[in-house]
């Protein structure tokens, strides 16, 4: 939870439905989505590759991801005419993408 709400800059907020506990991020500015605890389920290298905005500010979020114990596999580099991006494997051992459209 503190690592995606540190490398997106948003808020992450704890519920629980159902007898599940699960993090919502806030999504006002366009990242959203929710996080459920299911380490049996982490894909190391394989699986969907999950792409996250970070527009206008990808280096900060690469910063600070391995601030929070990320993993760098693709530094900061161009897509053609898509913009920018980085890889990295989290906090809990997924595969993301951080993207922005300009390299700042």
């Amino acid at each position: 939870m503190k690592f995606y709400q540190e490398v997106l800059a948003i808020e992450v907020s704890v519920h629980e439905f159902e007898g599940m506990v699960f993090a919502v991020l806030a999504h006002e500015g366009g990242n959203g989505g929710c996080l459920v605890r299911k380490p049996e389920e982490v894909a190391r290298d394989t699986g969907i590759l999950l792409y996250l905005n970070v527009h206008g500010r990808i280096r900060d979020a690469v910063t600070k991801a391995k601030n929070q114990g990320a993993e760098v596999l693709e530094d900061v580099h161009p897509i053609g005419p898509h913009g920018f991006r980085a890889l990295i494997r989290d906090s809990e051992g997924n595969r993301l993408a951080l993207h922005s459209e300009v390299d700042a």
